[in-house]
């Protein structure tokens, strides 16, 4: 690890234990505190109205219960972009529920993915060590595997959000549904494409052991391919100059045959399909994208990308301290049976996404200023 990397995870175990000092002042182990109570949500057309009642279903449980300190962490890979609405909603929740602990992530990612990996895996070290009685993590993929199941083995209950580690013992993961996002992106792209044949670029990944990138990609492929159109996968470059992952969107679209007609865009750099359709010129061609970048909403309001999905991070995070919770007071069952109408199958939350054509960039900015989630 790198000496920056040294003195982060110094500041991480300075910043649980003090938090853990000032919670003993007012309550200690067993002691009941405070019913909770939470601020409404402001109504809006894009306000999920299901996922909030599920929440307030769940507080109304919890509140029927002995209320106990708790101490918990949400570990995230990054404080910033699209990461700052989940820290934004895991912060508020925490607030809510009154417990001890902190959302903690580097504020810059790092270029070397293995050093992010370590790190991550450090941090569920300390937060076990520093008496976290629940951590909610943003996970970089199996590689956390083992650190998870050690928390899980020291009596702690963990929570994913954002990535999943199926294969670990964490208790839930909370977020979109790979698959059904990536069918999703695709079906909003289908209404605006002429009549196949024609090939539709998805800007996603062919990595399998990347399994959430590519259960997305995969699910706007079998949407592109059963409305009779040729998905054309380009390898999105995340760890490359933007200029390195343009080229190469570029090579694919001139090689196309039939040609594309259409692009959809499944990660957080979306908006480089926009670059990627003017090198090849055809700056025409319909595009959707995902996630609320800048860059994106820009095209957007150009009319260059018709549309973006949007994961809610906001609720991602809000959901996780209430969740750990919940596990804590009423139990993992009991907190999994409310969670219901969420679910999909006995381990996955699905927060749902919302669709944003470019006309309702407006509306949608405000909504995410209401609930103090602009990113």
């Amino acid at each position: 690890m790198t000496r920056i990397g040294r003195c982060w995870m110094a500041a991480f175990g300075l910043l649980l234990t003090t938090a853990a000092c000032g919670s003993s002042d007012t309550a200690g182990a067993g002691t009941e505190v405070g019913r909770i109570e939470r601020a409404p949500t402001p109504a809006s057309e894009f306000t999920p109205v299901e996922l909030e009642a599920t929440v307030d279903r769940l507080i109304a449980t919890i509140n029927e219960s002995t209320i106990e300190p708790m101490q918990m962490v949400v570990l995230l890979k990054n404080l910033d972009t699209f990461f700052e609405p989940i820290a934004t909603g895991a912060s508020r929740a925490m607030g809510e529920l009154d417990v001890t602990g902190n959302v903690l992530g580097p504020t810059a990612q790092s270029g070397d993915p293995t050093t992010s990996q370590d790190l991550q895996n450090q941090q569920i070290g300390e937060a076990v060590a520093g008496g976290a009685e629940g951590i909610g993590v943003s996970p970089y993929g199996d590689i956390n595997a083992a650190a998870v199941d050690d928390a899980v083995a020291n009596g702690v209950h963990v929570v994913t959000l954002d990535t999943d580690v199926a294969a670990s013992k964490r208790s839930l993961y909370v977020g979109a549904l790979n698959t059904s996002a990536g069918a999703t992106a695709g079906k909003t792209l289908l209404e605006m494409l002429p009549q196949p044949p024609g090939t539709v670029l998805i800007h996603g990944t062919t990595a399998a052991d990347w399994g959430d990138g590519y259960a997305r990609t995969q699910g706007a492929v079998e949407v592109v391919k059963a409305a009779g159109y040729t998905p054309l996968v380009s390898e999105a470059a995340f760890f490359a100059d933007e200029a390195f992952d343009v080229h190469w969107m570029r090579g694919q679209i001139e090689g196309a045959d039939p040609p594309v007609v259409g692009m959809v865009g499944l990660f957080n750099i979306s908006y480089r399909c926009v670059m990627g359709a003017d090198a090849a010129g055809i700056p025409d061609v319909p595009i959707v994208a995902f996630d609320f970048d800048p860059r994106t909403v820009g095209y957007m309001r150009e009319g260059r990308i018709k549309a973006t999905h949007t994961q809610r991070q906001y609720y991602e995070g809000y959901l996780v301290p209430y969740i750990l919770y919940g596990i804590k007071t009423i139990g993992l069952d009991a907190t999994r049976e409310i969670l219901a109408p969420l679910m999909d199958g006995d381990s996955r939350v699905n927060i749902g996404l919302d669709v944003v054509p470019s006309g309702k960039i407006d509306a949608y900015n405000s909504f995410l200023d209401e609930i103090g989630a602009g990113q």
